[in-house]
């Protein structure tokens, strides 16, 4: 339970921080000055922009509930299911970016959520067995 919790708190701050950056980059790269490219110039006129600070602080929060989860969990359990950041980039880039999304991407996407479901069903399968196995099991 308390895994399921900090991923599922990982998995909403890198999706909402991939959208502040998103943003943020694209209100930076808009401006007239930076139509060349990437400078750093365009990198200091980035530091100034609360989107991507926004971003950053929620990927310091990812990163935290990250080390968490794989302290107590498999890594083969905890990084598929944060692979449900797709799915959410997906669905804030289109809703809340106005980003184009072909139906194949929201196919692709479907198909991630069902996966994640697959992991996660086979993680509750193996903890549940690894419990009955401790109670059950010889004192060695």
């Amino acid at each position: 339970m308390k895994t399921a919790l900090v991923v599922s708190l990982a998995v909403l701050a890198q999706a909402i921080a991939n959208t502040l950056l998103s943003k943020g980059m694209k209100i930076v790269a808009s401006m007239p000055a930076f139509q060349g490219g990437f400078s750093p110039v365009m990198l200091a006129c980035a530091l100034k922009n609360p989107y991507i600070w926004g971003g950053i602080v929620l990927l310091i929060v990812f990163f935290a509930c990250f080390l968490s989860a794989v302290s107590w969990s498999d890594l083969s359990y905890v990084v598929p299911i944060t692979a449900a950041v797709y799915i959410l980039d997906v669905f804030t880039g289109h809703y809340y970016l106005h980003e184009e999304v072909s139906p194949a991407r929201w196919l692709g996407s479907a198909l991630i959520v069902m996966g994640v479901g697959l992991v996660s069903l086979s993680g509750s399968e193996e903890k549940a067995k690894a419990a009955e196995g401790e109670r059950g099991g010889s004192l060695c």
